[in-house]
């Protein structure tokens, strides 16, 4: 028993004020009694310890109308209270005829909240505006709702009002923070609720136009001082603030300051993620100490008040990459707020395209997908955004021209480019051109003794000369040549530069600048053990940046354990580098010299064979994901077949993990393998990974790929392949609001379904047919004859989850044609198919299309539900696209609620999963946003939402132009 008690008193009394009156022992919640007894447990705590007066807690409880016994009560609330607290029952005090509650520092949640805003005041100040927020957050997430709920007297009310101010002021801090640190665009959607709650507080509207301004929407932080301004001379009578009205002169002049300026930039907190990609530098690097100095004080520039760019031009092999990255890391201390890398692939059939690359760089740098737009442009311009007023250098590697660099320059003061090509970069606007030639013959003969050893060198240094300049003094040649040396410690340097020798006669018809680095090639491969031989060659056949480790034991025919240990073998011969923990890449050249190999060394069946079972391995692996994404999905069922199982996943989390990791390396087997007889798995390869082209993260590189394998698929004659290529085209245009182009695929796609009898297109195709007659050109008869078609089409092949798609989509049509009862019961028939199928993401679909019936019957209530419930499962399958449909559909709820603060909210929410749906989307929502800030009073802001949206649906000739253009005329009367 007395440990018990010890224990007991060991853990201290702890206080709640933010929301419900409550107090805890440990994870114990002690009884607090009736409401005036929590009333005078909120008014002693409230105190911060000292003494409140008997006369004082009666006025607070009951105001002017105390009970008779009102002194009696009190005594008997207290005694309630130290029995509560047990063992504890000593910090509630009486003395000098009243009571305090003294129960130590961070026993009350008001009090640990106050600390932690004054360490955020003072991490503000220091510059640490991470810290700031972070703290400010966990001070916020102390409210629990209404502070001192259900605690009546008058003293309860006024500190409730006292609370709540407070927390309001925390709530401004933290949103002002958020600005300081590039969160304007997430932070619009809260601000415009806030100010619909508190339309009379100008900081808020002052938060709110900066915000706007920043997310590059100044016609509505125009509006949204117009507005204010009517609103302050109408209920109160006054100018806004001198602070807002200097925001809005700022805002016409097109301020240059009100961009993030450099002291708000240098740590943006957490969307600000300090990038250190570059790849880790040799441990022998060797001379181009001319070099080395030339380009460390160029990039030493960027200190001041320009942006360096040099670029570093030579042949294959001369070292352009080892150089760069060893002068990106010698100059890291210049760029503190980090260092972006990427291998531009300028030497191979596909290059990087800018914009994917612009996106890896984006949320390399924090930037959330749901913020990061389409088109190169748009996200050059994001990209330059932020990195305003930061120091951070790119590392360009591999490019194949200036077009291909230009978007990914940083361009604001203080950043910098190393950019290194084959190619020499006259038309790189302000670069610095260094061409790289080959080493020195001293310079190449220290890098060979620091690889072989300074024992063996010194001991036969002239034939450690023949062997450098054997190699052409590159080092690339070198190093290889080298690494076989050291490896072999029977062989003398002498043998080693004969048998150099020998091979550079075998290739005498090669030019110059490859001659020597073949040559190297040819006698490390010469080298190699059978087995590693053909492991050299058999991966240099795929196209795709790198490759898993679980990839390549598959196009080697192998366990993965022994494929494992003969790669890491081929990377102890510098033929083959390992990019990162079970993942393998070639240098281009040596990628070249192996597919050299593979078509002198390996029969044309063997390579087929090898590419064949990659194809299989991504293809049956990308199926597992469709399966467990779209359980009873009849597509899978479909697919040629593949005689490799595939990865098996755990968990849907898993397997969309592995498809977005490998998104690149598929999408290049998928392009690929469009030929012969593995056109129809191309195909089929990019169906399986539709999650691709719904994601948006990869959905322009899909688009591509699609439309190469239709093209291919046509030039060969391949029916059945061109037909489900071009479904699958359909389908990724539709998602990006390319109904045309979505409409011209279909068509070609459903006349090749029918020629060849798929059930793949001739199912799918008319959905989508029907998707675009309910979007696009709003013909709902044409649309329920198409999704009519589909049904059926559906139902013959036993594809449960498409038929309820297409019930969906029904569902919709009939909402359009005021078939209201008929929508509803469609989108439940197709709901109840998702639920018996276990469909995460399809279960999505069908509650939001419920919750759309549901708005459209007048069952708002209902419509939230289904609403918000499809909205967390479109998160939890990564589908930004989605996401965004459904935020704009609870905005349009909330509007037959009138509840006008939460639409705009939602519709807020929905812009800023930007870059998803395409234009036409942007427009549907911002038309649904001004409706909400009409009923807001915020008629001006309205009016801009409007008009960007009437821009647009002119711009795309899209029929809802009309009613936009009549919303306006009220607002043009006005």
């Amino acid at each position: 028993m007395a440990g018990e008690k010890e224990q007991v008193q060991g853990q201290h009394l702890r206080f709640t004020v933010l929301g419900p009156v409550r107090a805890w022992r440990g994870e114990e919640q002690l009884n607090t009694g009736s409401p005036q007894q929590k009333a005078l447990l909120a008014a002693l705590l409230l105190r911060g310890g000292r003494t409140a007066t008997a006369p004082e807690l009666v006025d607070g409880l009951w105001g002017d109308d105390p009970p008779d016994a009102a002194i009696a009560a009190l005594r008997t609330y207290a005694s309630r209270l130290r029995k509560a607290f047990g063992v504890d029952s000593d910090v509630l005090v009486s003395e000098s005829g009243g009571y305090a509650i003294r129960s130590g520092v961070g026993s009350l949640d008001i009090d640990v909240a106050e600390q932690l805003a004054a360490e955020a005041e003072k991490a503000q100040h220091s510059g640490d505006r991470a810290r700031a927020r972070e703290l400010i957050n966990q001070a916020l997430d102390l409210w629990q709702g209404e502070p001192l709920a259900g605690v009546p007297g008058q003293y309860a009310e006024t500190q409730r009002a006292r609370l709540a101010e407070r927390h309001l002021v925390l709530i401004e801090n933290r949103l002002d923070l958020d600005l300081s640190v590039g969160l304007h665009t997430e932070a619009v959607s809260e601000l415009t609720a806030l100010t619909a709650l508190h339309p009379l507080r100008e900081r808020l509207r002052e938060l709110l136009m900066l915000a706007l301004y920043r997310s590059g929407r100044q016609a509505e932080a125009l509006a949204v001082y117009n507005d204010t301004r009517r609103l302050l001379a109408d209920e109160l009578g006054v100018d806004p603030c001198a602070a807002l009205s200097e925001l809005h002169q700022r805002i016409l002049r097109a301020d240059a300051g009100l961009a993030l300026p450099v002291e708000f930039r240098a740590d943006a907190g957490p969307t600000f993620v300090r990038p250190a990609q570059l790849p880790a530098t040799v441990s022998d690097f060797t001379g181009r100490t001319a070099f080395v100095h030339e380009l460390s004080d160029q990039l030493a520039t960027a200190e001041g008040r320009v942006m360096a760019v040099s670029a570093v031009a030579g042949i294959g092999g001369v070292g352009k990459t080892t150089l760069a990255v060893h002068v990106a890391h010698a100059a890291r201390h210049h760029f503190p707020d980090g260092q972006l890398y990427v291998d531009l692939q300028g030497a191979g059939p596909v290059p990087a395209e800018p914009e994917a690359v612009l996106g890896a760089f984006l949320r390399a740098l924090g930037i959330p997908d749901s913020s990061i737009p389409d088109g190169v442009d748009e996200r050059a311009a994001l990209y330059r955004s932020t990195l305003d007023g930061r120091r951070v250098l790119a590392l360009l590697d591999n490019a194949r021209d200036a077009a291909q660099v230009r978007p990914l320059l940083p361009g604001t003061e203080g950043c910098a480019a190393l950019v290194t090509s084959r190619t020499r970069m006259v038309d790189l606007e302000s670069a610095q051109l260094v061409d790289l030639d080959v080493m020195s013959p001293d310079e190449a003969l220290v890098l060979f003794t620091r690889i072989v050893g300074a024992e063996r060198v010194d001991a036969e240094r002239e034939a450690a000369m023949d062997v450098v300049a054997a190699c052409g003094f590159l080092p690339l040649a070198i190093r290889i040549a080298a690494s076989r040396l050291a490896a072999r410690r029977t062989w003398t340097v002498a043998a080693l530069a004969h048998r150099l020798g020998n091979e550079r006669r075998r290739l005498d018809e090669l030019r110059a600048g490859d001659l020597a680095v073949k040559a190297t090639f040819e006698l490390g491969y010469g080298q190699l053990e059978p087995q590693q031989a053909r492991a050299f060659r058999l991966l240099g056949l795929a196209d795709g940046p790198d490759i898993s480790l679980a990839a390549a034991a598959v196009l080697l025919d192998m366990e993965t354990f022994a494929a494992e240990e003969l790669l890491e073998s081929l990377v102890d011969t510098s033929l083959l580098e390992s990019a990162a923990p079970g993942r393998y890449r070639y240098h281009d050249l040596v990628r070249l010299y192996a597919r050299d190999c593979a078509e002198r060394d390996q029969r044309s069946a063997e390579r087929d064979a090898a590419l064949a079972r990659l194809l299989d391995f991504y293809l049956a692996t990308t199926a597992q994901v469709y399966a467990v994404e779209r359980p009873g999905d009849r597509l899978v069922d479909h697919l040629a077949p593949t005689d490799h199982p595939g990865l098996t996943f755990p968990n849907q989390n898993a397997a969309l993990d592995w498809l977005f990791s490998e998104a690149d390396c598929l999408l290049a087997c998928a392009r690929q393998s469009a030929r012969g007889a593995t056109m129809g798995k191309a195909a089929d390869l990019i169906g399986a990974a539709t999650d691709l082209a719904e994601s948006g993260a990869n959905a322009r590189r899909y688009e591509a790929v699609a439309a190469a394998i239709s093209q291919a698929a046509h030039e060969a004659g391949d029916l059945l392949a061109e037909g489900r290529a071009r479904t699958f085209l359909a389908h990724a245009y539709s998602l990006a609001g390319r109904y045309d182009d979505a409409e011209a695929q279909a068509q070609s796609a459903m006349a090749l379904g029918l020629a060849t009898k798929d059930p793949v297109p001739t199912s799918r195709v008319p959905n989508q047919r029907g998707i675009i007659f309910t979007l696009h050109r709003k013909l709902p008869e044409e649309a329920e004859a198409c999704f009519l078609q589909a049904i059926d089409a559906f139902r013959e092949d036993g594809n449960r989850p498409g038929e309820a798609s297409a019930l969906c989509s029904l569902s919709r049509v009939h909402l359009e044609m005021h078939r209201m009862q008929s929508a509803v019961e469609l989108a439940q028939q197709a709901l109840g198919i998702f639920q018996s199928l276990g469909h995460i993401l399809r279960l999505a679909n069908g509650k939001y299309t419920l919750g759309i019936a549901l708005t459209g019957t007048g069952k708002a209530v209902e419509a939230l539900e289904q609403l918000t419930e499809a909205l967390a499962l479109f998160r939890q399958s990564r589908q930004p696209l989605w996401e965004g449909m459904a935020h704009q559909r609870l905005a349009e709820a909330h509007l037959t609620m009138h509840s006008p603060a939460q639409a705009a909210a939602h519709a807020e929410q929905a812009l800023a999963l930007r870059g998803h749906g395409g234009e036409w989307r942007r427009a549907i929502v911002l038309t649904v946003l001004g409706k909400a800030l009409t009923e807001l009073g915020q008629s001006e802001r309205a009016e801009a939402c409007w008009r960007e949206a009437l821009a647009i649906h002119e711009r795309l000739g899209a029929t809802e132009a009309t009613e936009v253009q009549s919303l306006l005329m009220p607002a043009a009367t006005a």
